[in-house]
């Protein structure tokens, strides 16, 4: 009876539920919508605790390996009537280099042995930085194409990116705009090319950024 009891308790606290959104007219809306509209022009400054840049490469043809950038910090300056002129300036803690063995996270980290250059990104290393030079928009998609510094070299990189939604934060009511994109570049144009080709030399760079107005 006990048993009874409370599944029919759940159940009333469910249609309870099901009901009030219905008279709500549904489910709240998520303060980001995939609306152009709700853009407006200034500079937004990225949200680092939602803001990502995440790396994968092949492991010895077996399969692939992946970690993560965090504390992405930056700035974008947008006009939604000139998309083209749009600019992105930002920095990624390359030391902050997350994966999920800290065994390996440890290696790309490592001082080099005896004193030698080290395997990855060594103790200490610089953090690595994007700028945007130029912005061609198709829809909710841009290519971003810029100059990417990371290990003292700096190279052509293009970013495909795709606008994920606009809106205000739940929290803060910040105006805030989202993108994701992609782009591969190669390591060892930037001095990194222990274990390639056993560890693949191109690395494919998944972005996810949130960018709050100033």
């Amino acid at each position: 009876m006990r048993k009874l009891t409370l599944t029919l308790a759940a159940a009333g606290v469910a249609a309870l539920t099901i009901g009030t959104l219905q008279a709500q007219g549904g489910p709240p809306q998520l303060p980001g919508q995939m609306d152009p509209s709700r853009v407006t022009a200034g500079t937004y400054k990225t949200d680092p605790g939602h803001s990502l840049v995440g790396w994968r490469v092949n492991h010895f043809g077996f399969n692939d390996y992946f970690g993560i950038f965090g504390d992405v910090d930056g700035t974008l300056t947008i006009d939604p009537a000139n998309l083209a002129a749009a600019k992105v300036d930002v920095t990624i803690p390359v030391a902050k280099v997350t994966t999920a063995n800290a065994g390996l996270t440890d290696h790309l980290l490592r001082a080099g042995q005896n004193g030698g250059k080290p395997d990855f990104f060594g103790p200490n290393p610089a953090a690595a930085h994007f700028v945007s030079t130029g912005v061609a928009v198709n829809g909710h998609d841009a290519k971003i194409s810029g100059n990417l510094t990371l290990n003292g070299v700096t190279k052509p990189v293009t970013i495909d990116a795709e606008f994920t939604g606009a809106g205000k934060g739940m929290m803060n009511q910040k105006e805030t705009i989202g993108f994701e994109g992609e782009a591969k570049i190669k390591r060892s144009d930037f001095g990194i090319s222990t274990f390639v080709p056993m560890v693949s030399d191109e690395v494919e760079l998944n972005i996810t950024v949130a960018f709050e107005k100033q």
